[in-house]
């Protein structure tokens, strides 16, 4: 479980995309806070957006041409972490109550990164890819974002609806990774030895 590393995975195409997105970040960021009427939330909406094909396009590019890279599998999910965090930072500007999402989203990344990185030193198991709540997570993170993004002053009562089902996606998802790892760690303990990717 070493990382492999050749000069020539920082020009793969899937890792090129993977910088481009992590540029598109200081780019929504910009056009968010710079905006003056209706239209340019929905050209931040869109630069998600564009995020967000170049995310599929960089992961049916490596497996399909078999550019799977260590790099990529290193600043994919940081690709994805900084446009998440950048969304739901810029919204608490404009929406009640989004700080405590911000918590939520910031207590998951880190709790979970940590106790990731501990499992896997420790007891030398980690993940293989994301699960499906974790993606199910992703997906309505990235639905209530664009909604709210291209839609700031939406009804109060809506914003709300939003966040709460948001931030159960969030604590769903943070439960079932804690519980994963719980799991490897137990199997370790118990020297079930034929499972190192979970």
């Amino acid at each position: 479980m070493k990382f492999e590393f050749e000069f020539g995975d920082l020009f793969k195409i899937p890792n090129i995309l993977c910088y481009i997105r992590i540029l598109l970040v200081p780019l929504f960021l910009y056009i968010f806070f710079t905006a003056a009427e209706p239209k340019d939330y929905y050209i931040a909406t869109s630069v998600v957006m564009i995020s967000g094909a170049t995310d599929f396009l960089d992961g049916q590019i490596a497996r399909k041409f078999n550019m799977v890279t260590d790099l990529g599998k290193l600043i994919d999910p940081i690709a994805d972490k900084l446009m998440q965090l950048a969304m739901v930072v810029a919204l608490t500007y404009e929406i009640p109550y989004m700080y405590i999402l911000v918590i939520l989203f910031v207590l998951k990344e880190c709790v979970t990164s940590v106790v990731g990185f501990i499992v896997l030193k420790t007891v030398k198991r980690r993940l293989n890819g994301a699960k499906w709540y974790g993606k199910v997570c992703t997906a309505v993170l990235y639905a209530v974002m664009l909604i709210l993004v291209a839609f700031p002053h939406v009804d109060l009562m809506l914003q709300r609806c939003l966040l709460i089902v948001c931030a159960a996606a969030l604590i769903m998802a943070f439960i079932m990774y804690v519980r994963l790892y719980a799991i490897m760690v137990l199997d370790a303990v118990k020297d079930r030895n034929d499972k190192v990717l979970y």
